[in-house]
């Protein structure tokens, strides 16, 4: 088995004040390539940090975090960019889609960031909003969207660029139980694809899609 995901005795902290707060503590975590991880834990238990030390938006105070091939706590800023970029697609509770922009203009951004071609981005823009289900909305802008179709983009922006890791923080938490379960099984779909998928939520419906169900309380992790 090929991990995707290693952390090795990771902790994070936290000012407050002149306090010093523990966000995770001492957490090891090893997820396998393609494989669907779900964590579910209170506000402030630490699923946020987590996600955010896998995918690169943090640093760990101790211990270690590879992803995707990297040894992503080691990196250099340059370095550390590069995979944020190349390898972790993200999907937040909120979409946000750049309002004025078309559904497939929002898509290809991640692409042109990259530094593709405008009609490169493009096609592959249309062919992801294709696979979530939206072809017909490619040439809508992203307030004339309904909720659940601003997350499906946000989707296919996170797919578009073919990450290795797929980070998700509360995909569903702005959705009804309807549209939210759509979400859902786009995600494992892109697991089945072989994407490795992190998930932080509180929706139950993920028990039924996930391969893993991990508890964090309190910046600890709880089998």
């Amino acid at each position: 088995m090929t991990e995707a995901v290693l952390m090795e005795a990771v902790t994070k902290h936290f000012r407050s004040g002149s306090r010093r707060l523990s966000a995770l503590r001492h957490v090891d975590l090893s997820i396998a390539e393609g494989e669907l991880v779900a964590v579910y834990g209170r506000s402030g238990s630490g699923k946020t940090t987590l996600l955010s030390l896998a995918g690169g938006l943090d640093r760990p105070d101790e211990g270690h975090v590879h992803a995707a091939g990297e040894e992503v706590s080691s990196l250099s800023d340059a370095a550390l960019e590069r995979f944020r970029r190349e390898s972790v697609g993200w999907v937040f509770q909120a979409s946000g889609l750049h309002p004025l922009l078309t559904a497939a203009e929002n898509v290809a951004l991640a692409l042109r960031i990259q530094g593709r071609a405008a009609t490169e981005a493009q096609e592959a823009a249309e062919v992801a909003l294709a696979e979530v289900g939206l072809a017909a909305r490619a040439r809508h802008r992203a307030h004339e969207l309904s909720g659940g179709e601003q997350q499906r983009v946000a989707l296919a922006r996170a797919l578009v660029k073919r990450p290795q890791l797929l980070l998700a923080d509360e995909p569903t938490g702005q959705l009804d139980t309807a549209t939210a379960r759509q979400v859902l099984v786009l995600i494992r779909a892109a697991a089945d694809s072989g994407v490795t998928v992190l998930v932080a939520s509180h929706d139950e419906a993920l028990t039924e899609i996930a391969d893993r169900v991990l508890q964090i309380q309190d910046g600890t992790l709880v089998d």
